[in-house]
């Protein structure tokens, strides 16, 4: 029976570690559908940005109470997960609780610890589930969320719970059965799935055995289920925000890229002196972005990488005036395209020659007219992406490719031209105001 039991469980890794590399290749694709990232800067700083912004959470708590108990999900995920070790050694060795023996009683505190844990998750699940469906907290129901985005966030909110609630009943019922005298390694208190024994020690040995072993396999398929399950859904985050905030800009935030080649051609017709590069400027194929293939890697990772949280939406302030622009809803539309265009080209149909893109399927002219530059979403969110960026390259499309600007944006560009600034009288004159300061 133990070996039956060995030989299922490698064909349960087996299974999920295909499905689980399938789809990271998948992912790894359609990212690697963009350009090359550049970056610059302090390797020191970006290592920086991974510790505090992504394991350190520091973005989390500029909102102080639902980041504690984002931490205690995040925490409890990564210190609970170091059992699964022990899981799996016991799946592939036919063991059971095969630290025990060699920790002693430290054995039952760390398993206590992560007991600790796996109820502040439980928790902290239960709270945020309240938040989001009877609370129903404005940023989780804006026009974007719909049915398949707010049903994700719902699902992995019970899916944790499930798990939790596994741990605890199958170490009750295994403490039970140790007490019995059964063939399992003693463990010692464990405190809090201590305080569910009087639930199951009316239970005969077999139902123990049985509520104790579909415990086991529950949790260790759920993990697996659930590492897979991420990869389509939006907490995919929980890996993506450490290359994110690597890749991440270290500029300041009002710092806008230029595009070299033009760079190189206004400081001509100023006569300014151009950098010299070993090899010949190239024309780039396309101002701006009109699909994902116009945007870096670095910004398609980073729709990977967003939480869909909703904190660059709710601190724009073209969205909060009521235009249509929701930061949030670029990067899901980039996402979503990106997906779509991978997945065509795997079926061996047209990619990114669909009919389709970006611009104008996914994310119209009025979304990004709409904002204002602010860099409100970008220190909003707590893995820093920038949707700015991306909203800046479609502008660029349609102002350099399409001339289809605003008048009004037309008339400004031709005043910045001609006069140097936004407002159409001659250079000479702008200090004009300061002579009634002298009255």
């Amino acid at each position: 029976m133990e070996y039956l039991s060995q030989i299922a469980f490698l064909a349960t890794l087996l299974v999920a570690g295909y499905f689980l590399s399938k789809r990271i290749l998948f992912i790894r694709d359609s990212i690697r559908l963009g350009k090359p990232m550049e970056t610059s800067g302090s390797t020191g700083d970006r290592w920086k940005n991974v510790f505090l912004i992504a394991f350190g959470q520091k973005k989390m708590f500029k909102r102080f109470i639902p980041a504690i108990f984002h931490f205690f999900i995040y925490f409890g995920f990564l210190v609970i997960n170091l059992e699964v070790l022990e899981f799996v050694i016991d799946g592939l060795a036919g063991t059971h609780r095969i630290f025990a023996p060699y920790l002693g009683s430290v054995y039952s505190l760390a398993i206590s610890f992560f007991e600790l844990l796996a109820l502040l998750v439980l928790i902290a699940c239960v709270i945020f589930l309240i938040r989001r469906n009877f609370l129903k907290v404005p940023r989780f129901w804006s026009a974007e969320m719909t049915k398949w985005p707010r049903l994700d966030g719902n699902l992995i909110l019970v899916i944790e719970i499930m798990l939790m609630a596994a741990i605890l009943k199958m170490n009750a019922a295994d403490q039970i059965l140790q007490a019995r005298g059964e063939h399992y390694t003693a463990t010692g208190t464990l405190y809090i799935s201590s305080l569910l024994i009087p639930l199951f020690e009316n239970f005969s040995t077999e139902l123990l055995i049985l509520v104790e072993r579909i415990g086991w396999w529950f949790h260790i398929i759920g993990i697996l289920g659930f590492s897979i399950y991420i990869t389509y859904s939006k907490h995919l985050h929980i890996f993506m925000a450490f290359p994110n905030t690597y890749f991440a800009k270290l500029e300041p935030k009002g710092h806008i890229n230029n595009m070299p080649v033009v760079t190189r051609e206004v400081k001509s017709m100023l006569g300014l002196p151009a950098e010299q590069t070993e090899q010949p400027p190239s024309v780039p194929g396309r101002f701006g972005a009109k699909d994902i293939n116009d945007l870096s890697r670095h910004h398609l990772m980073a729709a990977y990488a967003c939480t869909e949280c909703g904190r660059c939406t709710s601190e724009c302030p073209a969205n909060l005036t009521g235009k249509k622009l929701s930061p949030r809803k670029i990067m899901m539309d980039t996402r979503d395209r990106m997906e779509e265009v991978n997945r065509n080209l795997r079926k061996g149909n047209k990619g990114l020659d669909d009919g389709k893109s970006l611009l104008g399927d996914y994310v119209t002219k009025e979304e990004i007219n709409a904002c204002t530059s602010c860099n409100a979403c970008v220190e909003a969110c707590p893995v820093m992406i920038n949707p700015l960026e991306i909203i800046l390259e479609m502008r660029r499309y349609v102002a350099m490719e399409e001339s289809g600007s605003p008048a009004s944006w037309n008339s400004m560009f031709q005043n910045i031209e001609t006069s140097f600034a936004p407002w159409k009288f001659a250079p000479s004159d702008r200090f004009n105001w300061a002579n009634e300061l002298k009255k």
